[in-house]
């Protein structure tokens, strides 16, 4: 039976004016294909054909059930079933994409279901993200560079469930500073609390993946940081926060002083001054802890305090990176990405889901790959490839 062109046309538009008549048209199409390139292969390859199989798709707001054609040989594959595999791959990462911006996976399902009609549940959308939890095991266990300038580091504390309660657990993130002045998260690490020793755990995987030498390492002052870095790599410099200080200090004050002994703080911390010293610094915080230790003893025990220097090291580098260097902000942004991803969600269901989402967030970073300007003017400490 022979069609004109506008005979054709007429029956077209009176299918898709149908219900559900833009799917009828896109399953009768993809099966039609399939049955011509089938008819074509019986000839080239002396094939027969036997049957069909099953095989649903993403349609119009609905999943559609083609007939997929089958062969004796059983070597027929259409083409179009590469197309068709590409749109599961891409719905994949979609799901995977909605998941770590913040939805759960009952928010995803929900998704799916008024883009196709199909309703996934929780463990479904779980089982979508497979691929993604290889692409992420694979970029944790990745090969890492053997030197990084500068590696800021710090944890963060998501509620999980463990076994069969759920506590605030800490998640150990890495962001160096490669030669090239892009950045990257180096990994991303889960122990139940945070200390020295996790560290250095952590610190023995990063120089199994080939990392040797770092030049300065960013912390906050958890207790024993120092000697569990030095004890890894020995030549590396370390710069205590020293926001991590401020806020330290402001909550050691009543409301009322806040304001002031912020404003005295930030006196010490001088980063634009290109004259500045180390000793003029560590005098000028000598003096603000003993104008401030007139009102609260704390911070007389803080003048003395062995570990201060670490908060000074950022003079030793050139004026003009040392607000770059003299905080973990650029970490601590990353953990509030985190936050954010993880805010809505409650308790996450285990560790591993945890780790699988933070490094979906982090590894996919754009902001990332633009090189970071001024950080190559300090030319003594560290060696940058332009």
């Amino acid at each position: 039976m022979n069609f004109t062109q506008s005979q054709i046309t007429t029956i077209l538009e009176e299918i898709v004016t149908k219900e559900d008549g833009l799917n009828t048209i896109l399953k009768l199409s993809l099966e039609a294909l399939m049955k011509s390139e089938r008819k074509e292969h019986n000839k080239s390859c002396n094939d027969l054909s036997n049957g069909y199989r099953k095989r649903r798709a993403f349609g119009d707001k609905q999943m559609i059930e083609l007939q997929v054609p089958r062969t004796r040989q059983g070597v027929f594959y259409p083409i179009i079933l590469g197309l068709l595999k590409n749109q599961e791959e891409e719905a994949k990462n979609i799901a995977f994409h909605l998941y770590k911006s913040g939805l759960t996976t009952d928010q995803v399902g929900d998704v799916f279901d008024e883009i196709y009609g199909k309703k996934y549940s929780t463990s479904q959308v779980s089982r979508m993200f497979d691929g993604a939890r290889k692409e992420v095991s694979l970029w944790l266990e990745r090969p890492i560079e053997n030197y990084y300038p500068i590696i800021y580091i710090d944890a963060t504390f998501i509620p999980t469930r463990r076994v069969d309660s759920v506590s605030k657990e800490a998640y150990y993130t890495l962001l160096g500073v490669l030669p090239d002045r892009t950045r990257e998260v180096l990994g991303v690490y889960n122990f139940p609390t945070e200390g020295s020793s996790q560290w250095e755990a952590i610190f023995d995987d990063l120089k199994e993946r080939g990392l040797h030498k770092v030049g300065l390492f960013v912390s906050d002052a958890l207790t024993g940081i120092e000697d569990a870095i030095w004890k890894k790599f020995s030549d590396a410099s370390i710069q205590l926060c020293a926001i991590h200080l401020q806020r330290s200090f402001s909550k050691e004050v009543k409301p009322k002083h806040k304001a002031e002994l912020i404003e005295d703080f930030w006196d010490v911390f001088r980063t634009n001054d290109r004259h500045d010293t180390k000793e003029k610094a560590q005098e000028r915080f000598y003096d603000f802890c003993t104008k401030w230790a007139s009102f609260y003893p704390y911070f007389q025990r803080r003048k003395t305090n062995p570990r201060n220097h670490l908060y000074f090291t950022y003079i030793q580098y050139d004026y003009r990176i040392r607000s770059m260097i003299y905080t973990t902000n650029w970490v601590e942004r990353l953990n509030r990405d985190f936050k954010r991803t993880t805010r809505m969600r409650g308790a996450l269901p285990n560790p591993e889901s945890t780790i699988l989402l933070l490094a979906g967030v982090a590894m996919n970073k754009k902001a990332y790959m633009r090189k970071v300007p001024k950080l190559n003017y300090e030319q003594d400490k560290f060696m940058w490839v332009e």
